[in-house]
């Protein structure tokens, strides 16, 4: 075999590897990537049903209930113009309580409540996490405009 064709041989060899190393590479992160999902398009079916994703919102005043000495909890989590029921089952953040905005980690059930595996709360008085802000002030927008939505103008996946 002439050295030239040694040369091309090696770097035909050498693409390949790179290609099929960025290929497991980019494999393994697609597994590990979580998607955050406003409430809205969770109500619009615009969600991965085969894999875990990030809902955020604020905790609705008045919708958190657990039972005394249970670790299991219900709460209603709103973008200010859809509501959407999540299910938790743990200790939850020192920060956690309702009107404040959180970021729950998990997936959606059959019956289309949120069961969330994490909930994060707002490390102090002056942060929300980026996705939950715009998608509030997306629907603050919304109603200084005079969009106005009642829960029956919440959309839903079965349009």
């Amino acid at each position: 075999m002439k050295p030239r064709q040694q040369r091309m041989l090696a770097v035909g060899l050498v693409v390949v590897g790179v290609a099929v190393a960025t290929g497991l590479t980019l494999q393994a992160m697609k597994d590990s990537m979580m998607f955050f999902v406003s409430v809205t398009e969770v109500a619009e079916g615009k969600y991965p049903a085969d894999r875990n994703f990030r809902v955020g919102g604020l905790v609705k005043d008045g919708t958190v209930q657990r039972e005394e000495g249970s670790l299991e909890m219900t709460f209603t989590v709103t973008d200010l113009r859809c509501d959407l029921g999540v299910s938790y089952s743990g200790v939850l953040p020192d920060l956690f309580r309702e009107g404040q905005g959180v970021v729950a980690h998990g997936r959606l059930s059959d019956q289309g409540v949120f069961i969330a595996d994490e909930i994060l709360a707002k490390h102090d008085e002056n942060y929300m996490a980026p996705e939950v802000a715009d998608s509030l002030a997306e629907h603050v927008q919304d109603q200084t405009l005079g969009l106005q939505y009642g829960p029956e103008e919440c959309p839903t996946g079965d349009s």
